[in-house]
C-alpha cells in the first residue's frame, strides 16, 4: 500500500508540491477535529466540579469553551477547503495530460502494436482505467495518509493522559494494519484478473456495436450477443469472487478496531471507578474511542482500490513505454521525391508477406500496383509510409533512408487516401482542415471545390459547420470519399498514395472522384492501388504483385501484350466491367 501511495505521489509529477501541501493542511484539519473534544472535556470537568460544589464555574470558562468550538469548526472547514483546492483536482489534470501523451505515443508506434493490443484493451486503458485513476487516486491517498495521520495524532494526544490508552489504541491500529496487508496481497492477485475481465467486456461491447448492422441483417441477435452475455457473466462472477475473497480480511480489520474501541471504554471506565483516572479524562477517552478509528475503518476499501490503481498504472505505463518506430529518427526535410525499394522483405510476426522486392518510382510519375487480394499491395504502401519497419532491405525517398526519419518528418511529404474512409465525429470543416491545421477557411473551401464536394457541403444544414456522424455515417460513400480527397488536397504533399480510392464508389460519383483524383495528383509522385482499367491504363509504370513478389512491371501497353498475370487480369476486368444483369450479359 505504501509503495502504491509513493507511486501515485511520483505520478503527480510537477503537482507533487500541491499534494504535500494537502498533507500539511490535513494535519491541521486533524488537530481541529480533536480540539473540540479536548475543549469539551475541559468544560465538562469545570461543570462537574461546579455541580458537586467543589469549584464554582467561572463565566470565562464558558466563553472560552464557546470560542474553542467556533475556532475548531472554522479551522476544520478552512483546512479541509485548503486541502481540497490543492489536492482534489490533481488527478484530473494529470490524467488529461496522460491521455494526450498516450495519443502522441500511439502515433509513433508501428501498426503491429495495434494487432498485439486489441481495441478493447487500449480503449479500456485510456477510458475506464484512467478514469479509475482520475476518480480515486487523490481520494484514496487522502483516506489512507490523512486517516493514519489523524489517528496517530489522536493516539499521541491520548498518550499524554494515559500511556496505557495510547498503547491499546496503537495495538488496534497495528493489528488492523496486518489485516490490510493480507487484503492487499489478495488484491494484487485479483487486480490483473479484474482488469482482464473489464477489457474483455469492453471488447465485446465494441464488437457488438460495430457489427450491429450485420447482426440485424442476418437476424443473429442471439448468436452475436453470446460473447457479450458471456463477458458480462464472467465480469459478474469475478467481481463476486473478489468481494468474497475480501470478506475475512475486512472483518478482521474491522474487528481489530472495534476490539480496541471496547478495550479503551473498558479500561477508562475501570480506571475511573478505581479513582486512578479523573472523570474528565475518562469522558474524553470515551468520546475519542468512538471516533478515533472512524477514518481507518474505510481504509479496507482504499487498500483494494490502491492495488487496482497500481495495476492500472502498470497498464498505462506499458502503453507509454511502447517502443517507438522512429525512436532514433531525425527531422529532415526532403527535396527529392523519387522512391526506391531495395531488396525489401517484410512479414507479420513469422508470416512472410513481402519477399525481396526491388523497384524504382521516379519523382513526378504515376505508379499503379495491381495483383490479387492478399498479394501484398497495401503492405507495400504501408511500408512506404513507415507504418511498419522492413525486416530487411532499404526504402529510400530522395536517397534518404526512411528508417532514419521521424514519422512526422516522413509523413509531412505523404498524403494517403484509403478505400475505407474515416471521418471524425466533427464538423465538415474540421474534417477537411485536419489535412492542414494552419489552413484558412478560404483554403478549405478551395480544396473542397477541387475535390468536387463544395456543392453538396453547401446543401447540408449548416454547410461546412455541419456535424458529421461518427465515422461519417450521415454521408454517402462517394461524399465521404470526396471529403477525404479534399483533406489530402489541403495537405498538398508531394507524394500521394491512393489505396483502392474508387473501389467501392458508385458509377454516379465515380467521375467526380476521378476528377478529384486528377486535381489531387497533378505534378505529384503517385502510387495507386487500383483495379479499374481507366485508372491503371494512364499509369507511367505498373507493378504486378503476386505472393509478395513483383512478377511483372512495365506500362499498360507493354504488359497487355505480354503473357502473364496482368493480361489475365485485364481480361477479367474487361469482362467484369462489361457485365450486366440478365441473360447473355444484357438486360
Amino acid at each position: 500500500m505504501l509503495k502504491t501511495i509513493m507511486r501515485v505521489i511520483n505520478w503527480s509529477g510537477d503537482k507533487k508540491s500541491r499534494l504535500y501541501k494537502g498533507f500539511i493542511y490535513s494535519f491541521f484539519h486533524s488537530l481541529f477535529v480533536g480540539l473540540p473534544i479536548v475543549g469539551l472535556t475541559y468544560f465538562l470537568n469545570h461543570l462537574w466540579l461546579d455541580a458537586n460544589g467543589l469549584s464554582p464555574i467561572d463565566p470565562s470558562v464558558v466563553y472560552a469553551a464557546i470560542l474553542v468550538m467556533i475556532v475548531a469548526v472554522a479551522g476544520r472547514y478552512l483546512f479541509s477547503y485548503l486541502r481540497a483546492i490543492n489536492q482534489d483536482s490533481i488527478a484530473y489534470e494529470v490524467t488529461a495530460a496522460e491521455r494526450i501523451d498516450i495519443g502522441h505515443v500511439l502515433k509513433r508506434v508501428p501498426l503491429g502494436f495495434f494487432e498485439k493490443n486489441n481495441v478493447g484493451e487500449l480503449t479500456a486503458a485510456i477510458t475506464n482505467d484512467l478514469s479509475y485513476l482520475e476518480m480515486h487516486a487523490m481520494k484514496m491517498i487522502d483516506n489512507v495518509v490523512n486517516g493514519y495521520l489523524m489517528v496517530f495524532i489522536f493516539i499521541i494526544a491520548l498518550s499524554f493522559y494515559s500511556l496505557t490508552v495510547g498503547l491499546i489504541a496503537l495495538s488496534g491500529v497495528l493489528l488492523s494494519g496486518l489485516a490490510l496487508t493480507w487484503l492487499g496481497k489478495k488484491s494484487r492477485n485479483n487486480s490483473p484478473v479484474h482488469a482482464a475481465s473489464q477489457e474483455t467486456m469492453v471488447s465485446a461491447v465494441i464488437e457488438y456495436i460495430r457489427g450491429i448492422a450485420l447482426v440485424k441483417a442476418f437476424k443473429q441477435q442471439g448468436v452475436s450477443a453470446g460473447r457479450l452475455k458471456s463477458a458480462f457473466a464472467e465480469s459478474r462472477r469475478i467481481n463476486i469472487k473478489i468481494e468474497q475473497d475480501y470478506v475475512f480480511c475486512n472483518c478482521l480489520h474491522l474487528f481489530s478496531l472495534k476490539l480496541a474501541t471496547v478495550a479503551l471504554v473498558f479500561y477508562s471506565a475501570y480506571s475511573a471507578v478505581q479513582g486512578t483516572m479523573p472523570l474528565s479524562t475518562t469522558l474524553m477517552i470515551l468520546i475519542f474511542s468512538f471516533i478515533l478509528f472512524s477514518h481507518i475503518e474505510v481504509i479496507s476499501n482504499s487498500a483494494h482500490v490502491l492495488n487496482m490503481i497500481d495495476a492500472t498504472m502498470d497498464k498505462v505505463a506499458a502503453i507509454k513505454n511502447a517502443e517507438f518506430i522512429d525512436l532514433n529518427g531525425v527531422d529532415k526535410p526532403l527535396s527529392d521525391y523519387q522512391i526506391h525499394f531495395d531488396h525489401v522483405s517484410f512479414g507479420y510476426d513469422e508470416q512472410p508477406v513481402i519477399n525481396d522486392v526491388s523497384f524504382f518510382i521516379p519523382a513526378g510519375t504515376t505508379t499503379a500496383i495491381v495483383g490479387p487480394s492478399g498479394s501484398g499491395k497495401t503492405t507495400l504502401c504501408n511500408l512506404m509510409a513507415r507504418f511498419y519497419d522492413v525486416n530487411s532491405g532499404v526504402i529510400t525517398i530522395g536517397n534518404t533512408d526512411i528508417a532514419t526519419l521521424t514519422c512526422d518528418s516522413l509523413l509531412t511529404n505523404i498524403s494517403m487516401v484509403f478505400q475505407k474512409v474515416y471521418l471524425f465525429h466533427d464538423t465538415v470543416f474540421n474534417n477537411i482542415h485536419f489535412g492542414n491545421p494552419t489552413a484558412t477557411m478560404a483554403e478549405v473551401v478551395a480544396a473542397a471545390q477541387k475535390a468536387c464536394c463544395h456543392d453538396f457541403i453547401m446543401a447540408l444544414p449548416q454547410g461546412y459547420h455541419t456535424l458529421i456522424g461518427e465515422g461519417g455515417s450521415s454521408l454517402s460513400g462517394g461524399e465521404k470519399q470526396r471529403i477525404s480527397m479534399a483533406r489530402a488536397m489541403l495537405k498538398n504533399a508531394p507524394i500521394i498514395i491512393l489505396d483502392e480510392a474508387t473501389a467501392s464508389v458508385d458509377p454516379e460519383n465515380e467521375h467526380l472522384i476521378q476528377q478529384a483524383i486528377s486535381e489531387l495528383t497533378r505534378n505529384k509522385t503517385i502510387i495507386i492501388i487500383a483495379h479499374r482499367l481507366a485508372t491503371i491504363e494512364k499509369a507511367d509504370q505498373i507493378l504486378v504483385v503476386a505472393d509478395g513478389s513483383i512478377v511483372q512491371r512495365g506500362n499498360h501497353q507493354q504488359l497487355s501484350q505480354e503473357a502473364g498475370l496482368y493480361r489475365r487480369f485485364i481480361k477479367i476486368r474487361e469482362t467484369a466491367e462489361s457485365w450486366a444483369l440478365g441473360q447473355g450479359g444484357t438486360i
